[in-house]
């Protein structure tokens, strides 16, 4: 386990993303689904968890953007290489 409480072990078919504190501790699973073709294997997860953030973001559920706050966790979607460089043209 690393020093911030999160050890990410990439595989073959899966990526594991063990987190753990003295008062949580658990494990994601990232595997290959219908919306992460577009990636290669080892980009899989980042790809995975920015799409899945950025759709519950987009549901503008109050459930959901209060738990999110709860727990300090925020998401803000970056523009991708490709559009930096069209900006900054």
């Amino acid at each position: 386990m690393s020093d911030n409480g999160m050890t990410i072990s990439p595989g073959a078919d899966m990526t594991r993303i063990q987190v753990t504190c003295p008062h949580q501790s658990g494990l994601l699973y990232v595997v290959p689904a219908e919306r992460s073709w577009v990636c290669d294997a080892e980009q899989v997860p980042a790809h995975a968890l920015a799409g899945f953030f950025r759709e519950l973001i987009n549901l503008n559920d109050d459930r959901v953007a209060a738990l999110m706050q709860e727990w300090g966790l925020y998401f803000r979607q970056l523009p991708l290489e490709g559009e930096q460089e069209d900006a900054e043209s």
